[in-house]
């Protein structure tokens, strides 16, 4: 029997054991530790799957232009497209793999990313190739939220920042090899052989992954009930008392909400640097387009690098305290803030000013696994995928999407080094939502802390 809490609050008293493939939420491994670690192994590699073929169009741009003649714009249409259909489609793909089955959802959505990637050779128009890209982010769509869900469930709490950053880690180093590998193949072999190459490892994964351990959907008790009622009566039947009855227990988080802008705020910085940092070397270091490109990759490595230590100190310092998770990440933040207003504001130039942005790359991805941990830890185990998608919506729209867009008016106002020194303010907006999280974060652990969850067969 799987004992849960009610989430209005109420507690059902906890066995004094519990039977293997069982454990509450303070608990070690969910399955057995070789099983975790394969799941995450795949977990991971699909990670960075997904963003080869999300990215590898972009060194296609070349061939693409010379070839039907295509605008800049309609260029980025073809990368632009992903980002909106997996923005309008994670919370429902993601509430449907949290109620079915989150190892059964990611087959199905790398088989479906996989397949359009490949498609993408035979595109005979732009409108195919379009339609394609579409595809791709189709099967994206809910793909890093339910992962993310996964790995928090089947480890232990103490290793979630660290293996949430390793897992999104994947995504950037995904971008380069994506960038990387497009162009030594359409180089050698043209550019539509580029989607192939990519496209099959990704569909060998996905059928790996039916062998991936997954854990038993956590059924929600009702808010509200009728004496005498029982918890199973009182659960949810229909698809909208179904999503109502989530949409409120995400509400009721308030800790979710700041950390949801807190991460926001960050990747407005992570997104603007990564965009706009290959133009900024072109233009103040004279490096050629190539050179600016291999510079700024190490930049995002070593930004890769960084959502997985930081992770890690980020675990530790909450290992007496819990809040001290987000106390860290704002100082982390405001630390980002410093670096980045000494490398655009600063007198440094030449090399000493490259030094400073590598050490901000490194700084500013500080948050991307930590904020992830924080926020599936006062996520109820039943709505797990769901609630890692709002906060993927929130780091989409009004993070992501806009990084590079306010950066490029700055710059057309008053200059790309100004608007570079300008734009890092918003770690500082990160910061006080960090904070302001902090006050509520152990609350919501402990109204979550005592559910149950078992694994699946």
């Amino acid at each position: 029997m799987a004992y849960i809490e009610a989430l209005r609050g109420e507690r059902t008293p906890m066995p004094l054991s519990l039977p293997d493939g069982v454990r509450s939420e303070r608990d070690d491994y969910l399955v057995g530790r070789s099983q975790a670690w394969f799941a995450f192994a795949m977990t991971f590699a699909l990670m960075l799957f997904d963003y080869i073929d999300r990215q590898v169009i972009v060194s296609l741009f070349p061939h693409l232009k010379a070839e039907w003649n295509l605008s800049d714009k309609q260029l980025g249409g073809l990368v632009s497209i992903i980002s909106i259909v997996v923005a309008v489609g994670g919370i429902p793909v993601a509430l449907l793999a949290d109620r079915l089955s989150r190892v059964k959802s990611v087959v199905v959505m790398a088989t479906t990313w996989s397949l359009a990637t490949i498609s993408c050779m035979f595109a005979g128009s732009y409108a195919q190739l379009f339609a394609a890209r579409a595809m791709v982010g189709a099967g994206e769509t809910g793909y890093g939220s339910v992962g993310a869900a996964l790995i928090a469930s089947l480890f232990p709490r103490r290793l979630r920042s660290a293996l949430l950053g390793a897992f999104f880690a994947a995504g950037s180093l995904g971008s380069v090899l994506g960038v990387l590998l497009g162009g030594v193949v359409a180089a050698h072999y043209g550019w539509k052989a580029a989607f192939g190459v990519v496209g099959v490892p990704g569909l060998m994964l996905a059928l790996l992954y039916l062998f991936v351990r997954d854990y038993r959907t956590v059924p929600l008790a009702a808010p509200a009930g009728r004496p005498g009622q029982t918890a199973r009566q009182k659960t949810p039947q229909t698809a909208r008392q179904t999503a109502l009855h989530v949409a409120a227990t995400l509400a009721r988080t308030r800790t979710l909400l700041w950390v949801c802008l807190g991460a926001a705020m960050q990747l407005i910085v992570v997104s603007a640097v990564w965009s706009w940092l290959p133009s900024f070397l072109n233009r103040y270091h004279g490096l050629s387009a190539q050179q600016a490109a291999q510079h700024s990759a190490l930049v995002v490595l070593l930004g890769a690098l960084g959502s997985l230590l930081w992770g890690i100190v980020v675990d530790r310092l909450g290992v007496r305290r819990a809040r001290h998770k987000l106390v860290a990440l704002a100082a982390l933040c405001v630390v980002t803030l410093a670096v980045f207003l000494a490398a655009f504001a600063g007198p440094a130039a030449g090399s000493a000013q490259f030094g400073l942005i590598a050490l901000g790359g490194f700084m500013m991805t500080c948050t991307v696994g930590a904020v992830a941990a924080v926020a599936l830890d006062v996520i109820h185990p039943g709505v797990r995928s769901t609630g890692a998608a709002v906060l993927s919506l929130f780091q989409n729209l009004l993070g992501l999407a806009v990084g590079p867009f306010l950066a490029g008016v700055l710059s057309d106002l008053w200059g790309l080094q100004q608007a570079m020194a300008v734009v890092p303010v918003f770690s500082l907006f990160a910061a006080g939502f960090f904070l302001i999280a902090a006050r509520s974060y152990e609350a919501d652990l402990q109204r979550v802390e005592a559910i149950v969850i078992d694994a699946a067969a």
